[in-house]
Order: C-alpha cells, then sequence, then structure tokens
C-alpha cells in the first residue's frame, strides 16, 4: 500500500464516519461508538482484501464478512453504501419501521450482507461454518468476521474457536475489535477476557496484535493471515471507541445512545474538517 492508497482509505473511512452518524441521527437510535472504531478495519476488507462485487451480492465465489457484533451495523451498512451495493440515500432510513436498513443486519434483505446478527457469539460460530463448507467443497474463498472485546465474554465464540482449530481453518479470519468498552463499562470492570491474544493462541490459532485504526497495520496481519497455513488467524486490533468525534472518542456512554441535532452537528463538522485535510 502506497501513500496514495492509504490516503483514499483514509478518506473513505471517514466517509464512512459521516455516513454512518446521518442514519444513526436519523434513526435516533443506534450504537455509534463501536460503529465509529472498525471503520478502517472495513475499509481495507472491502477496497483491498476481500473478493466481492457489488453487481452480484451473491456470487459463490464471493468471499464472505460476518458482523459478528451485529449492533455495529451502520459502519457495515455505510461502507457496502460507499461501495454501490445500495444507495447512500438509504442511510436516513435506518431503523425506520419500513426500512430494510435495521438495528441488526439482515441477509435476506440487505444486499451485501452474508449473515443476520445480532445476538452475539452467534455470528462468529456462521462463520466457522462458511468456512468449514469452503474447504469441504473444495472452493478457494476465505471469511472474515468482526467481533466485539464484550462479546467475546460468550462462550459460543470459545466452542467456534475450538473448532475451528480441529478443522484447521486457515481460510478463516477472526477480528476483535478491542477497544476496551461495552455497554456497561470497561471489559475489565465486566467481565475480563484478558489477556485475548493468548486465548485464542492457546485454541490453535495465528495470533496478531495490532493498532486496529492503523491501515498499515491492518495490511500487514491480513497479509500474514493469508500467508498462514493450516491453523486459523485472529487479530486482536486495539481500537478507539468512538474514533473521529471527540465527545465520543473513549466514552462508554456512547455505546448505544445517538446524538441530539447540537451533538449531531458537531460531529458532522469534525469529521468534515478530517475530510478537508485528507483531500487538500
Amino acid at each position: 500500500m502506497n501513500d496514495l492508497q492509504k490516503k483514499e482509505l483514509d478518506i473513505f473511512a471517514v466517509k464512512a464516519r459521516l455516513l454512518l452518524m446521518e442514519g444513526i441521527f436519523n434513526a435516533k437510535a443506534g450504537h455509534p461508538g463501536g460503529s465509529l472504531s472498525i471503520c478502517e478495519i472495513l475499509a481495507y476488507l472491502y477496497n483491498c482484501e476481500m473478493k466481492v462485487d457489488p453487481k452480484n451480492p451473491k456470487d459463490p465465489d464471493r468471499d464472505r464478512f460476518v458482523l459478528s457484533k451485529g449492533h455495529a451495523a451502520p459502519a457495515l451498512y455505510a461502507t457496502l453504501a460507499l461501495k454501490g451495493f445500495f444507495p447512500a440515500e438509504d442511510m436516513k432510513t435506518l431503523r425506520k419501521s419500513d426500512s430494510y436498513l435495521q438495528g441488526h443486519p439482515n441477509m435476506n434483505l440487505v444486499p451485501g450482507v452474508d449473515m443476520s446478527t445480532g445476538s452475539l457469539g452467534q455470528g462468529v460460530s456462521a462463520a466457522v461454518g462458511m468456512a468449514l463448507s469452503a474447504k469441504l467443497d473444495k472452493k478457494d474463498f476465505r471469511v472474515y468476521t468482526i467481533l466485539g472485546d464484550g462479546e467475546i465474554e460468550e462462550g459460543q465464540v470459545w466452542e467456534a474457536a475450538m473448532f475451528a482449530s480441529a478443522k484447521t481453518l486457515d481460510n478463516l479470519v477472526v477480528i476483535v475489535d478491542n477497544n476496551n468498552l461495552q455497554i456497561d463499562g470497561t471489559v475489565e470492570e465486566v467481565n475480563s477476557p484478558y489477556p485475548i491474544l493468548e486465548k485464542f493462541a492457546a485454541f490453535g490459532f495465528n495470533t496478531i496484535e495490532i493498532d486496529g485504526n492503523n491501515l498499515y497495520e491492518i495490511e500487514d496481519a491480513l497479509k500474514s493471515a493469508r500467508e498462514t497455513k493450516g491453523k486459523p488467524t485472529a487479530i486482536i486490533a486495539k481500537c478507539l471507541k468512538g474514533k473521529g468525534v471527540s465527545y465520543m472518542e473513549d466514552a462508554v456512554n456512547w455505546h448505544g445512545a445517538a446524538p441530539n441535532e447540537e451533538l449531531y452537528n458537531q460531529a458532522v463538522e469534525e469529521l468534515t474538517a478530517t475530510l478537508k485535510n485528507l483531500e487538500a
């Protein structure tokens, strides 16, 4: 990745943040903190890493993505909209009763969504099943999933991890958004999953720890995952919850709350300034 490519991905991530904030503001509900934290990861996956086609979202040979932390749907929707899976204008309908863009991803309604998620722990299990199916069918598609660090307190996550390792699913990449905050506080206060990297290593994973908002580190980690044979990869991504919006950064109260008009306008002003600096 050269400097120009990185700049284009940074711009994409900021545009995704603007779009997801627009959706959450119009919905008057949603999960901004954990959506804002993963925009660089999604930007790299959908622009550089994954084999997907907005014109053929059900291509049987496509790579798969599962947002196991389904409440971060606004980030996924914004990414898909920017890639052309559906009109960006539709983000304004987020969570409306007649909208196909609900609070959690629905694979039956949203183009580009590979798995309906929301119940924590279940998305990664589905991703493991997809990776196994690729092996059984001798397909070369890869499967990527993002989990929350609070989510990995679910026992089902570790059952899935044990199975993925036992079946040597080297076509599976598990990314943990380790922003250290969940709905009730820090992950240590609620039910500490630490040390996360060592736990996945003990389950037989290739493990990598990165700054999850650093595109160069994301690139290197995904390259390592592709080169690893015989075991799945877990990337522990140290992300900043609420990244890009000053008053939301590292603030637990923005896990699942929408801003009022004044705060929304502040968020737009800050993100727009960041975008202008990148585009200058």
